[in-house]
């Protein structure tokens, strides 16, 4: 812990916070609940508290629209012991800086694939924008990552002092007994998640399947992949949280996870922690998460509707027994074990 206290004043700054539904969101506040139960003291600093414009194409989002005096003040007043910046969004950005002008030692994280999600939406190019992140995550005394995979790829671009930080699953929301009796043909092939251009809905709802597929989640794409995947056997159901989003992991058959570009995927293991078997592309996320499960708790295949199939025949209470070796708690003690004193000697990462 490089001689950060315990308990100890930690500070995150993130542009995903509250009223935000997303991965980044739910790690950021499981990790929290979580360090404050252990005797920490912690805030967190979002755009829910400066002015904010949409985001384009993704208005859902909010950015953060100057505030800098202000940030400096609310990360002065609250003198860390740890600044964590989770996020390369205009607040990331902000605090990166305030941060290096006060000579604080910071970490960061890579929670998503900015430059894939970049070359899909705006057409610009992924060298031009991992170059910017490279510079960005260099200011920083570590990186986080969420797996090995993830680490050895970012290596390979010239990012250098990765952290390893895996994630967790709520094993108590997410558990086969809240499985009921849904209003749909069976099988149930389900997806969670953003919908968004990224998240590669379409490789999953233009499969020839069997009964039905239930999408779970809103975004920006919501109306278009509504209008065109308007059939009976096709069910948009919105946004879902807590007990209603656990019973529907614990009352399919399937979890499809169509993503190619997710750096972890929270919602395959809260698939698994109810019981539910994977259907994924074997890419880094779903990959690193599953890859290694014996006996297989998920199928990965460049042809997804073979690994939709072939999941249907996993044993549900393989991929429970599995999803029970991850807990928020190892998450937790991973990410404080990362952080580094503000004082920490970093002058090296200031170029």
């Amino acid at each position: 812990m490089r001689n950060l206290p315990e308990p100890g004043r930690i500070l995150i700054v993130s542009d995903a916070w509250h009223p935000q539904v997303n991965g980044v969101v739910r790690t950021l506040s499981m990790v929290v609940e979580r360090l404050i139960e252990a005797g920490d003291v912690v805030a967190v600093i979002g755009p829910d508290r400066f002015r904010t414009l949409p985001c384009p194409t993704y208005p859902e989002i909010r950015l953060t629209i100057g505030g800098g005096g202000r940030l400096r003040r609310m990360i002065e007043d609250f003198a860390p012991d740890a600044l964590h910046i989770a996020t390369e969004g205009p607040l990331g950005v902000s605090a990166a800086r305030i941060a290096r002008s006060l000579g604080m030692a910071f970490t960061t994280a890579y929670h998503t694939r900015f430059p894939d999600y970049l070359a899909a939406r705006l057409l610009v190019p992924r060298r031009v924008a991992y170059a910017w992140l490279r510079r960005f995550h260099h200011k920083g005394a570590g990186v986080m990552v969420a797996t090995a995979g993830l680490a050895a790829e970012l290596a390979a671009r010239g990012f250098d002092k990765t952290l390893l930080w895996s994630r967790g699953v709520d094993a108590t929301l997410f558990h086969p007994s809240r499985a009921v009796i849904l209003p749909y043909q069976r099988p149930l092939f389900l997806s969670v998640g953003r919908l968004a251009v990224e998240k590669n809905l379409p490789a999953f709802l233009d499969l020839d399947l069997p009964g039905s597929k239930v999408i779970v989640g809103d975004g920006p794409a919501r109306a278009a992949l509504e209008q065109r995947y308007a059939d009976a056997h096709t069910h948009f159901l919105g946004t879902r949280q807590g007990v209603a989003l656990a019973s529907l992991f614990a009352s399919s058959d399937v979890f499809v996870f169509p993503s190619r570009t997710d750096t972890f995927g929270l919602v395959v293991l809260e698939a698994l922690a109810a019981g539910t078997p994977v259907a994924a592309y074997p890419v880094a996320g779903p990959r690193d998460v599953m890859g290694g499960a014996d006996p297989a708790v998920g199928m990965l295949s460049e042809d997804l509707r073979a690994a939709c199939m072939g999941a249907l025949s996993i044993n549900p209470e393989h991929c429970r027994a599995y999803a029970e070796q991850h807990s928020w708690e190892a998450c937790t003690r991973l990410f404080r074990k990362n952080l580094v004193a503000i004082g920490a000697a970093h002058a090296a990462s200031f170029h």
